[in-house]
């Protein structure tokens, strides 16, 4: 394991956000260029399995059909090199029956690492527990289907977990971008979460350009995080597959200290694929803990010297490990991604801007494609047509729970507007809570039947 302190600026957390769509140098992952297919030649087709598989033949294969593919390419292939954020649209058969907002909540699945990291009195160790949370998402984000975008004023709520409050909105829709405020006992995580990416034809490279701000309570302390940029393969001809690539740096604002993880690109046969490691430095770069694992399975770590070398009498004890899965899943989601999707983890009663009220989403979920199509087209022509109003009216967009600030921060791709959470979603819970009109036994079926609304007009 070599020592990489390298320094980055603060600020580029807003990954998590949107890791649906992307880092250019995969090392010697095997690539080839599709020449035995007439009218796309030189498209690169990466096998992350490698070796001597024929890459006309990988080409034909994954989940799109011929007539889909060919009419999606001759509309695509004008955006190569360009930031495709916004730009197009896509057809639903690639998604999945999530939106992004509900992907920013995915975090929080093993929330218990910042408790701990919370409770912990070696400042060390401290971000051995966070820096692992925040490893542990990128096992759901293997998947290969695109989330929903967020309709502008669209929120998610979760509740039921970990002790944990969490909103999340669609602050922006150009450029796209979005906010979110958890909260429990021991922390705090705030997200301004905004993406750039480069189309390159048959994969797409996406830069996290957000912030992340995660206060611990009792230890007192404020940590940013910086995410590696990460790349979208097989977009189009080929099985679609997800891979991070470089730096992650996590930074304690307060003290200095700060965990440097690299991970790895992956190579011929898929060497290297998942794997990260690297270390915890004390505010004077000094190695305090070498970490290792594999992002899609565990993180170990262990106290070592000043060069990096075990500490004699100490082993490689695992900090964290993936939960188990369900077999076979469509969408190859986690137990806790479906719970993400459920009302189980919903308030008593749900904002009708939420993502789980959606009805494309309720459509795809039940498998009925063309109804999700439909519905798609139908809320992004809403979304327009409330558009058109507001700027009729000179109106500018306002969100509910989230303030833009004045404050832009620098990230390694761009600089950022920040926007903060304002406090008011804690007092639409309050209200409720003390509301006598939340009879119980019969939220759930209201909540169902409630129509999806995030609409301003």
């Amino acid at each position: 394991m070599s020592q990489n302190n390298g320094q980055k600026q603060s600020g580029g957390g807003g990954f998590f956000a949107s890791l649906a769509l992307g880092l250019s140098n995969f090392g010697s992952a095997v690539t080839k260029s599709v020449n035995g297919l007439i009218g796309y030649e030189g498209l690169e087709v990466i096998n992350p399995e490698g070796g001597s598989g024929d890459a006309e033949a990988e080409a034909q294969r994954g989940r799109w059909k011929q007539e889909d593919r060919d009419n999606y390419w001759s509309m695509m292939q004008k955006y190569i090199g360009s930031d495709v954020t916004s730009m197009v649209t896509l057809p639903v058969f690639i998604f999945e029956p999530m939106t992004m907002l509900q992907r920013m909540a995915e975090l929080m699945e093993y929330s218990y690492l910042l408790d701990l990291a919370d409770e912990c009195e070696d400042p060390h160790m401290r971000l051995v527990y966070a820096v692992s949370w925040f490893i542990s998402l990128y096992y759901a984000y293997q998947r290969p289907w695109k989330p929903f975008n967020p309709i502008l004023g669209e929120t998610y709520e979760m509740v039921n977990h970990g002790g944990i409050t969490f909103i999340a909105e669609q602050v922006s829709h150009h450029p796209p971008m979005s906010a979110a405020h958890a909260e429990n006992n021991h922390f705090v995580y705030d997200i301004t979460s905004k993406v750039k990416t480069k189309f390159l034809g048959n994969s797409v490279e996406v830069y996290p350009l957000g912030r992340t701000r995660l206060t611990l309570k009792k230890a007192g302390v404020v940590l940013d995080l910086v995410p590696p940029p990460t790349k979208i393969n097989n977009l189009i001809f080929g099985r679609t597959w997800i891979d991070s690539s470089g730096e992650m740096t996590l930074t304690n604002l307060t003290t200095g200290d700060k965990a440097v993880l690299y991970f790895q690109p992956c190579g011929w046969f898929g060497a290297g694929r998942y794997e990260v490691d690297g270390y915890v430095y004390s505010a004077d770069e000094v190695p305090k803990m070498l970490i290792t694992g594999k992002w899609n399975e565990f993180v170990n770590y262990q106290p070592c010297d000043a060069e990096g070398e075990p500490l004699p009498g100490t082993k490689l004890e695992e900090v964290w490990h993936v939960a188990n899965a369900p077999e076979n899943d469509k969408f190859q989601y986690t137990h806790f991604g479906h719970k993400i999707n459920s009302f189980e983890t919903a308030p008593k009663k749900l904002l009708a801007s939420d993502s789980r009220l959606r009805p494309d989403r309720m459509a795809l979920e039940k498998g009925d494609l063309s109804k999700a199509g439909s519905e798609k087209s139908s809320l992004e022509e809403r979304q327009r047509a409330e558009r058109r109003t507001r700027e009729a009216k000179d109106d500018k967009f306002i969100p509910k729970w989230f303030d833009l600030t004045r404050e832009i921060s620098p990230t390694p791709w761009g600089d950022l507007e920040v926007y903060e959470y304002n406090g008011k979603y804690a007092e639409h819970c309050s209200a409720i809570d003390n509301s006598d009109s939340n009879a119980d036994g019969e939220e759930a079926d209201d909540v169902k039947s409630t129509e999806f609304n995030p609409w301003q007009y």
